[in-house]
């Protein structure tokens, strides 16, 4: 996916989000949180496409699931920790939960565990820009901006301009040591 690519996904994801809660009554209800690292630009972009199609800018969070992570024993190391900020309510929203890349589920399944140490949202959808496919756990997304077959062995890396790259893109990468 080049820069437009990725820009037309994240306004369509932002029209679909916006769709689903007006007719789930949830328009106004709707909180935008983003999973670190990936997650928190694609938040922050989806919270200005759902601020103009419902008329309201969402509460906005942030969640670092590095102390959530099953796999912390085999990492061996102490795992980095960055801030998390989900500084409103949780209790009754219809939380969007975003992140970058869907691929095990892993990822997702400790930021719902993070989450609902905030409080009990009403729901919580999943929006991601794509949806590698390989599951382990029985996740998946409500919305995807693109949903492509990667290979086990292969990487899915998106390199965003508020992360520091020269420009928005999605590439497939061969993984290291493989």
């Amino acid at each position: 996916m080049n820069a437009q690519d990725i820009d037309r996904a994240v306004r369509r994801l932002g029209r679909d989000i916006a769709e689903r809660a007006k007719a789930a009554g949830a328009a106004r209800d709707l909180a935008i949180v983003g999973i670190r690292r990936g997650g928190v630009h694609l938040a922050q972009r989806l919270r200005k496409e759902l601020a103009a199609a419902v008329g309201v800018e969402p509460p906005f969070g942030t969640l670092d699931i590095a102390l959530y992570r099953d796999d912390l024993a085999d990492k061996g190391a102490a795992p980095v920790v960055g801030p998390t900020d989900v500084s409103f309510p949780v209790e009754g929203k219809t939380v969007v939960l975003v992140d970058d890349v869907l691929y095990t589920g892993r990822t997702i399944r400790a930021a719902l565990d993070e989450l609902v140490d905030f409080g009990r949202p009403r729901r919580v959808w999943l929006a991601v820009l794509v949806d590698r496919g390989g599951r382990e756990l029985p996740i998946a997304a409500d919305f995807a901006g693109a949903r492509i077959d990667v290979p086990e062995g292969d990487d899915v890396q998106v390199r965003l301009r508020e992360a520091g790259a020269p420009e928005d893109a999605v590439v497939v990468k061969a993984r290291r040591g493989t």
